[in-house]
């Protein structure tokens, strides 16, 4: 607790330009005092990607991995990942490349379908919070996207 109050008096107080970013999965296990003005400027909520946002995920998961995302129908399997994290959209992949290995066959776009296909992702498996979390942030942050 006492760091925890360094930390506060600290961001209220500092006298050096100094830019701090924070990131929540759940903002509301935050305390309040965290979250008044004077301590960030700002809260802004970055929702899940839309389908342009997941094509681009799926691009750059893809070429890490040494695949060429032209071979892949990106359409497609932003439509079919709607709804996933960019986390949730690597973890498919991963699991492709696990699949297609152990097939011995090259990655292709039915196996990422099939692996989105068997994923629910947070979205499905934690609605009802993802809901509150849009909710709460429309009145409090400004959006991201």
């Amino acid at each position: 607790m006492r760091l925890f109050g360094t930390f506060l008096t600290w961001m209220q107080e500092k006298k050096s330009p100094v830019f701090i970013v924070a990131t929540s999965n759940d903002v509301s296990s935050l305390p309040p005092e965290f979250l008044r003005k004077g301590r960030f400027d700002e809260l802004f909520f970055v929702d899940l990607p839309d389908a342009k946002e997941r094509q681009t995920i799926f691009s750059i998961h893809l070429a890490r991995r040494q695949e060429d995302p032209a071979k892949f129908n990106l359409l497609q399997l932003a439509e079919a990942s709607a709804g996933f994290s960019g986390a949730e959209i690597e973890e498919a992949v991963k699991s492709a490349l696990y699949s297609a290995f152990a097939q011995k066959a090259p990655l292709s776009s039915d196996m990422l379908l099939k692996e989105l296909q068997s994923t629910y992702p947070l979205s499905v498996t934690m609605k009802e919070k993802i809901e509150a979390l849009r909710e709460w942030a429309q009145q409090r942050a400004v959006p991201a996207n």
